[in-house]
């Protein structure tokens, strides 16, 4: 990958610091591209190889190319995520304490909070405003340093080293000033919107890293940033979705919300989002159900999501014969409870995209003796029944305040994907037929 190509991605990470501002950004990158936003309040209207994308709940996004004909009509799906671990602002967030102003937050998903602390951190999100008759919404990104979570000195805590832990309501509530009377959260808010402070009225605002992304390495060989998971494959998957084209399969792109809490919100991939989808684009086009239903049974779904490397320093982690490493291809991942939704059909449905597209893959597979995480894929297809393959692209790390992965990896994935959805599928009795773009 070229290096202004991992600029651009680095750039696009750190210009979306929440869901909100992801979102954001990847509207501005296909509206450039030739895309139009459908409304899920309005009406819709679609024609043949035109380009689209809406939006839910200003952080979720659905984006997909109509094929130029339906004959033989399958779906080639991607979906990403676009939130990550972090601390969100509860209401009445300020704390006044010892001569100290705080504030009050909790967390969102499982993060690493050691590497929150002793940083400068800023604040983003969503804040709720009035403006003359209407209720709209206005993002926030204050990139400045204006908080820190402090740790306490090793002479206060003589086992911070052997036996931290942390808890989340005494321990990890940021500093923002000082001060023996507290303030109203909402006269920040509003000096940084330039507006009156009665107009403010609530908001979703999230605790953020201000690291930029960087490469390095003896060889400059790694990336470490932010939000690594998943904003990488967010990132690498719409360059690939931007590239591709099929003239009979109708291309997808997902990125959801929620996903590091669980999913199950009207924006997550719990949701009804993307199945609604489908059927509004199908009704759109006068198809019906039975057509629907026959063209999820030959369609693909590839949930991308960032898997763990075998690490440096620990590396008995990780399984003993599906280890994972960096600038090594795309990760393939199992689960022998479903936790992944890759089996031996999806996964050499993949593989054989890859083998096309010259991209390397490998196997993730969890220790037995060891309990991972879920992801995208087996919530997806609770509410849209496709065969599903999980994958991600390494990386260390996962759910530090700053990720670290390989930087050849990225494109590899760009590379893969920008293959599938060059791609036609449809199941025969005997069989998988995987054609080329005509």
């Amino acid at each position: 990958m070229e290096y202004t190509e991992i600029q651009d991605m680095l750039d696009f990470i750190a210009a979306s610091p929440t869901s909100f501002q992801a979102v954001e950004q990847l509207k501005a990158r296909l509206t450039e591209a030739g895309y139009e936003e459908q409304i899920e309040s309005a009406a819709w209207t679609l024609t043949p190889g035109g380009r689209y994308f809406t939006i839910r709940n200003h952080s979720s996004l659905l984006a997909w190319q109509m094929p130029e004909t339906l004959d033989q009509l399958s779906f080639n799906i991607v979906a990403s995520h676009s939130d990550a671990p972090t601390f969100k602002l509860k209401p009445n967030a300020v704390i006044c304490e010892n001569g100290y102003l705080k504030l009050n937050t909790e967390g969102y998903g499982g993060m690493l909070c050691s590497t929150w602390m002793d940083r400068p951190l800023g604040l983003a999100g969503r804040v709720i405003v009035r403006e003359g008759e209407q209720i709209v919404s206005r993002y926030l990104n204050i990139e400045r340093p204006l908080l820190t979570i402090p740790s306490l000195a090793i002479h206060m805590n003589r086992e911070a080293n052997t036996n931290a832990s942390y808890n989340a309501q005494k321990d990890m509530l940021p500093l923002i000033g000082l001060g023996s009377e507290p303030f109203d959260m909402k006269s920040l808010l509003a000096e940084e919107l330039g507006i009156a402070q009665a107009d403010v009225l609530s908001f979703d605002l999230y605790l953020t890293c201000l690291q930029k992304g960087y490469v390095w390495g003896r060889h400059h060989e790694f990336i470490s940033s932010p939000h690594l998971d998943d904003l990488q494959c967010a990132y690498t998957t719409l360059q690939g979705f931007l590239q591709g084209h099929s003239r009979r399969s109708l291309n997808v792109y997902c990125c959801f919300d929620n996903e590091e809490v669980g999913s199950r919100t009207r924006q997550g991939a719990a949701s009804a989002f993307l199945i609604d989808t489908l059927r509004r684009i199908l009704s759109a086009v006068q198809l019906k159900e039975e057509e629907l239903q026959r063209a999820l049974a030959s369609s693909l779904m590839i949930s991308a999501d960032n898997a763990h490397a075998v690490h440096p320093n620990v590396p008995e982690k990780s399984d003993p014969t599906n280890r994972v490493y960096l600038n090594q291809g795309i990760v393939i991942k199992y689960n022998a409870n479903q936790s992944y939704t890759s089996d031996a059909i999806s996964s050499a449905l993949f593989v054989e995209l890859c083998r096309q597209a010259g991209v390397k893959t490998q196997y993730f597979t969890n220790r037995s003796d060891l309990k991972g995480g879920g992801t995208l894929g087996s919530i997806s297809t609770s509410q849209v029944s496709i065969a599903s393959v999980d994958i991600g692209l390494p990386q260390l790390a996962m759910h530090s305040c700053n990720e670290t992965a390989g930087v050849e990896d990225s494109a590899a994935m760009i590379r893969a994907i920008r293959q599938f959805y060059s791609t036609h599928r449809c199941m025969l009795e005997e069989g998988v037929l995987i054609q080329q773009a005509d």
